[in-house]
């Protein structure tokens, strides 16, 4: 089974169906809108780029444990 590594154009939905920690990493950043119907498919680098969030700081945090 191969690691699932999250870049910056990998939509929310994924993340969170895929990284065991999304939520309390993504939520510690400030979305608190994860499940949102207009965010869901959002990709990380939108996400973050709405938020004023330093996406590679994200994507360490979410790549981290993985």
């Amino acid at each position: 089974m191969s690691k699932f590594v999250v870049t910056e154009d990998t939509v929310l939905k994924d993340i969170l169906d895929n990284v065991k920690n999304a939520e309390p990493v993504l939520l510690g950043f400030g979305m608190h809108c994860l499940y949102c119907p207009c965010s869901i498919n959002e990709t990380l680098k939108e996400a973050c780029e709405v938020h004023e969030i330093d996406i590679n700081l994200v994507l360490e945090k979410l790549n981290e444990g993985n």
